[in-house]
């Protein structure tokens, strides 16, 4: 008996269906959270992605005669003057140990522009968005509004710095000694 050509589509379905790998497993899809990881004393911060222009190495900076001490100074970064803000400094009073480790954070906000120095920059950093927590009671350090919450991953904790918030701050904005 001759097949049809309905007859060969039905064989060849057939055939498929013995032959059929069942569906691959699904994975369990987690959202994460990105941001950019530093060090300030020793202990691990991360600042949003969305809030870092870029991040420098090595720039001339010229001081500034009258600034407060944490102002570290102005740098032609490809011909625009970036004031240059020592991070730590500014929060604590204790001025960063520049080395070759440290870098610059260029934050923009509001039409505020400047460069944040910190110890390292330990590059991007990624969190299940299930490891964060608004309670900041147990970092050493607390920096009121800047502080979003902290991740937790790996026995270490990551609090959350919002650069932005420190933008709005009136302090911040008086760089004059």
């Amino acid at each position: 008996m001759e097949k049809t050509p309905i007859l060969l589509l039905h064989e060849l379905a057939r055939r498929g269906r013995e032959r059929a790998h069942g569906l691959p497993q699904q994975i369990e899809v987690k959202a994460t959270w990105e941001g950019i990881g530093f060090r300030l004393d020793d202990k691990g911060w991360v600042v949003p992605l969305e809030q870092v222009k870029e991040i420098l190495s090595k720039v001339k900076i010229s001081r500034i005669p009258s600034a407060r001490e944490w102002v570290h100074g102005v740098a032609n970064v490809r011909g625009t003057l970036l004031p240059i803000l020592d991070l730590k400094g500014f929060l604590s009073g204790r001025m960063t140990a520049m080395s070759r480790h440290s870098r610059i954070l260029v934050m923009q906000h509001k039409g505020i522009v400047a460069g944040l120095l910190v110890e390292e920059v330990i590059g991007m950093r990624q969190f299940l968005e299930e490891e964060f927590s608004a309670d900041t009671s147990d970092l050493e350090v607390t920096f009121g509004q800047m502080l979003m919450g902290q991740y937790r991953q790996r026995g270490e904790s990551w609090g959350v710095f919002n650069i932005n918030h420190l933008a709005e701050l009136p302090e911040f904005m008086h760089v004059a000694a």
